[in-house]
């Protein structure tokens, strides 16, 4: 890999906030949503992730102590998840997505996932995050952390979907007119009428 500062294009005596600033500089720069459609969209994704290894190569040497030239470590997949789980721990939910989505197609497995649908989670998106937690589960069926998440926002749902509904499991006589009445408004819209006196 390539001296992850020049990737940077910082000194290597650029302060850790110096540092994020350039990341975030060119993580939007070269975010795929810009390049939509863009013959150059391949090369751009080549970059993207080079930038995410470089800015996840500093990291890991400043948290170890080192400051020292290129690493010839290799550098796995996941090496950006590590910072991703570290925004998302932070709150800071809008770099964590721009990072995500940044990940190249041939990376995105079960924790790209599971990590897109916390984000989403945290925005509000829950149909949309069930199904990127669906698919962790699925790619990785052993994963506890996978599974706790999807069951939890599961049980988050039943828990708004059954407020009508007595304790008993009877129905009663006002739902059943309730429900009668919203029926002949819906037939009423498409031009029939199910309850002809209302």
């Amino acid at each position: 890999m390539k001296d992850p500062y020049k990737v940077l294009n910082v000194p290597r005596t650029a302060t850790d906030d110096e540092i994020k600033k350039a990341y975030r500089e060119l993580a939007r720069k070269y975010h795929p949503d810009n390049y939509a459609g863009n013959p150059l969209a391949d090369l751009v994704q080549e970059k993207m992730k080079e930038v995410n290894e470089a800015y996840d190569q500093i990291q890991r040497e400043r948290a170890s102590g080192s400051r020292g030239g290129a690493s010839s470590a290799g550098s796995g997949t996941n090496s950006g998840f590590v910072h991703i789980r570290s925004m998302i721990n932070m709150g800071r939910y809008s770099e964590a997505e721009l990072m995500i989505d940044a990940v190249a197609q041939s990376d995105r497995n079960a924790e790209w996932n599971y990590l897109k649908g916390v984000v989403l989670i945290k925005r509000g998106w829950y149909i949309d995050a069930q199904k990127y937690l669906e698919a962790a589960c699925y790619m990785d069926p052993d994963n506890a952390e996978y599974k706790n998440a999807l069951n939890n926002l599961r049980n988050t749902a039943a828990s708004y979907g059954g407020g009508y509904r007595s304790s008993s499991g009877s129905v009663s006589p006002c739902d059943i007119c309730m429900n009668l009445i919203c029926a002949d408004c819906l037939c009423e819209c498409c031009g029939g009428d199910l309850i002809p006196c209302c």
